[in-house]
């Protein structure tokens, strides 16, 4: 049973401590509901404890003594006390007002943890993002960031950067805001959130038109391309950069292909957990076989194209630049993944088969849904695209070699 005492310095002062790990408890007069509580280490915290009208108990932290001097603990109960009695709870008014006061950086750190299927190269593009648009943002609440605050960062980044990083930025801070309206919500499931303010750029039709980037390495240029990669000293950049054009695949799937996902009996490899989440298993053609036959011999590290001690090939900065160089053709490593799915449309490969090779979806297209293209399907169309490049730069002379414009002009 509590001990009532006074609310008075002295009396607070008085209370003894209790024994080592135990806690004590002491009551008020004339405050129903006030409590002392004491820890065996001195420290002393005031809390009103009462039910809200039509809820749940609730425990209400005062402070502790002697940090709140009785004649403020007593105004601070009195205050808790009366919107309890009201029906108010106090710990749901903190939490809202806790949840109010998140910064952007801190919505952030909570989408990430929520979003546990971001990719690590996702999460890096936002925080970037973030940082070279909003750096000035990320201690503000998001009820500080107004629509109008967003059109005119939009517009000035814009004009001073990126019209294609502005508009990236923007949906990334849409995607922040939406998931606050969703999970920040009062008792009664209202958004704390009221407003998404990047609406105003769909409103005002203010968003940067950017045509999508539609470069590729064309056909008379292949042969240039292609014997300029072969002429690069280090055998990883070599490889790399053929398999990447040969394949199709985005320049971090390849980057992340571990000899435990390739399949040398079988022919064939695997990319896990690739931009759709979707495992992505490939055959390998005669020239690609060849290729990870040779690099298997000498690897020494758990990844397919890395060099001699066993670190991953990076810094391409330097193989591009010597390739655009010798070859006179300017391009970027996604450029070769367009290359890809242009050289297999027109070598007249079906559509299905495209997409499966490129492991796009396929959408609302039901009868896709009925058809399994399973890899064995897909060798013949990745040969016959092998086949048309290494032909394209003399390396393989067989069989005739249509050109792109050729086909297209009796298409």
């Amino acid at each position: 049973m509590a001990t009532t005492i006074k609310l008075t310095k002295a009396a607070i002062d008085a209370v003894p401590l209790p024994p080592a790990g135990k806690r004590a408890i002491y009551h008020f007069d004339g405050i129903a509901g006030l409590e002392l509580r004491v820890s065996s280490t001195g420290v002393k915290t005031f809390s009103i404890v009462m039910r809200p009208a039509g809820k749940k108990p609730e425990r209400v932290t005062l402070g502790r003594y002697p940090g709140l001097s009785p004649e403020q603990v007593k105004r601070r109960a009195l205050e808790a006390i009366s919107k309890l009695a009201g029906g108010q709870s106090v710990v749901a008014e903190k939490k809202l007002t806790k949840i109010k006061a998140k910064t952007l950086a801190e919505v952030f750190i909570d989408y990430q943890t929520a979003r546990k299927d971001l990719k690590k190269t996702t999460v890096a593009d936002m925080e970037r993002a973030l940082k070279e648009t909003f750096a000035d943002w990320l201690s503000k609440p998001l009820d500080k960031i107004t629509p109008t605050m967003v059109q005119e960062r939009h517009a000035k980044h814009g004009k001073d950067h990126s019209e294609a990083r502005a508009n990236l930025a923007m949906r990334y801070l849409r995607a922040l805001f939406n998931y606050a309206q969703a999970e920040y919500q009062d008792d009664e499931g209202k958004p704390l959130v009221d407003v998404n303010p990047v609406r105003k750029l769909s409103q005002t039709k203010a968003w940067y038109r950017v045509d999508r980037r539609q470069t590729v390495i064309k056909p008379h240029e292949l042969g240039a391309w292609v014997n300029a990669v072969l002429a690069l000293p280090g055998a990883e950049m070599r490889d790399y950069f053929m398999t990447v054009l040969l394949t199709g695949l985005r320049r971090q799937e390849a980057l992340k292909l571990t000899w435990g996902n390739v399949d040398m009996d079988g022919k064939t490899f695997t990319i896990v957990d690739p931009k759709n989440h979707r495992d992505h298993t490939l055959p390998l053609s005669d020239f690609l076989l060849e290729l990870f036959t040779r690099r298997k011999a000498v690897t020494v590290s758990e990844f397919v194209f890395a060099d001699h001690l066993g670190r991953r090939v990076s810094n391409f900065r330097c193989a591009q630049a010597a390739i655009e160089k010798a070859s006179g053709v300017s391009f970027c490593i996604h450029d070769l993944r367009r290359t890809f799915a242009t050289v297999a449309e027109s070598l007249d490969i079906p559509a299905y088969a495209l997409k499966r090779l490129l492991n796009h979806a396929n959408g609302a297209d039901v009868t896709a849904g009925y058809i399994v293209a399973n890899v064995e399907r897909l060798r013949d169309p990745m040969q016959k695209i092998t086949d048309y490049v290494l032909k394209s730069a003399g390396i393989k002379e067989t069989a005739e070699v249509i050109s792109l414009e050729q086909k297209r002009q009796h298409g």
